[in-house]
């Protein structure tokens, strides 16, 4: 009997990306049986990853600049380009991420999405039409201020002073002035690429929800929020617009803010979902007879729209069976079943050091999924012995 097996897993943060997950269980499938068919399909949710898996789909190319990272330094980083749609595939992650620092190296204050906005100049000077934006992973909480600083964009202290702008500056900001990037980027077609629903400021915003991780510690939330709710009322002075409440805005350390603020010509969709339209996604998972994703880390978090359990519906809506890989199962997450994904099965197979398992990630992801193939067969053995 001819077997189909779709692999799509997201990331796993610091040890392996959606593609090289997609090559280890891949592997793991033709080393238990050459015979199986599989189909690969790297997903992410906007953040870290997004670019290579909607390069693989778009069949783009990669570009490379020396931009700067969240503390000015000068790095590489890359986005994708598709010449035939003059299309530009850029995540926050790449330029302006976490991955670009050590925990140590956090620093709300002097981080900036700079970088980020580098990129984007970069694809607007090869002639983009359409520019696909994935927020995500980011390391900063200055609103993307910075990005648009590197797109043209001026802002001034209360003494006319330009800014260098960071998440520390944000409480600096007296005037603005935008013309020059306007012109810049109104004939292009933004798609943001993003699953963030939180607004701007407050208990659900940018601040106080995403802080943390990047570095704002409890004793300084109050401050950074008063900064954030200053920069606001500034640009909604100059833009006349009002969307800080918007759903989004406050993704990326309140990048979503400034891109609604600035932007014409802008939609936003879910990280997954715009790889799952892309990707044509559900045809492929109609023709599987059984579909395998993962994460580093699944919890109660990952039930709200996060890539695996996206996938895990679409399974159930075409009863394909779905499993889901994981380094880390956290917590009570038995509403996982009811949304289509049937097994979660951590990848780690021996006690170890978290760093261990970080560096075999490729090595234990093709080692569990022999032994879950080991014991698929076993049951299906098993089940038709039963029928007989």
């Amino acid at each position: 009997m001819r077997m189909n097996v779709l692999v799509a897993p997201d990331s796993f943060k610091g040890s392996m990306s959606s593609a090289e997950a997609c090559d280890a269980i891949c592997e793991g499938i033709s080393k238990f049986n050459p015979a199986i068919q599989t189909q690969s399909m790297p997903i992410a949710d906007g953040g870290e990853g997004t670019v290579e898996a909607l390069v693989k789909i778009l069949h783009g190319d990669w570009i490379e600049e020396q931009v700067e990272d969240p503390l000015g330094r000068k790095v590489t980083a890359a986005y994708g380009w598709v010449p035939e749609t003059k299309t530009a595939i850029i995540e926050t992650a790449q330029a302006s991420g976490l991955p670009r620092l050590k925990r140590e190296e956090l620093d709300p204050l002097r981080a900036s999405t700079f970088g980020t906005g580098e990129l984007i100049k970069s694809a607007l000077d090869l002639g983009a039409k359409r520019i696909i934006l994935g927020l995500g992973g980011s390391a900063t909480v200055d609103a993307g201020a910075g990005c648009f600083q590197a797109l043209g964009v001026n802002f001034y202290d209360a003494e006319g002073k330009e800014l260098k702008m960071t998440g520390g500056n944000l409480s600096k900001v007296s005037q603005i002035e935008s013309d020059y990037s306007y012109s810049m980027t109104s004939d292009v077609e933004w798609l943001i690429a993003s699953d963030v629903s939180n607004p701007l400021l407050g208990q659900e915003g940018a601040v106080e929800v995403f802080g943390p991780q990047k570095g704002v510690t409890k004793s300084r939330v109050e401050r950074f929020e008063e900064g954030m709710s200053h920069y606001a009322s500034v640009l909604e002075g100059h833009t006349g617009r009002l969307v800080r409440d918007k759903e989004g805005s406050g993704a990326a350390g309140g990048f979503g803010f400034t891109l609604f603020s600035l932007l014409d010509n802008l939609k936003v969709e879910s990280g997954f979902e715009l790889i799952a339209r892309l990707g044509e996604l559900e045809k492929h998972i109609q023709k599987a007879d059984l579909v395998i994703t993962g994460e580093g880390k699944l919890d109660r978090q990952s039930l709200y729209g996060k890539g695996p359990v996206g996938l895990a519906r679409l399974a159930k809506k075409h009863r394909v069976p779905c499993i889901a890989f994981t380094g880390m199962y956290d917590g009570e997450i038995s509403g996982a079943k009811e949304e289509g994904l049937l097994a979660i099965l951590p990848i780690v197979d021996r006690p170890m050091e978290l760093d261990e398992a970080v560096g075999k990630g490729p090595e234990l992801i093709r080692r569990a999924t022999e032994r879950f193939l080991d014991v698929y067969f076993l049951n299906r053995t098993i089940g038709v012995e039963i029928h007989e």
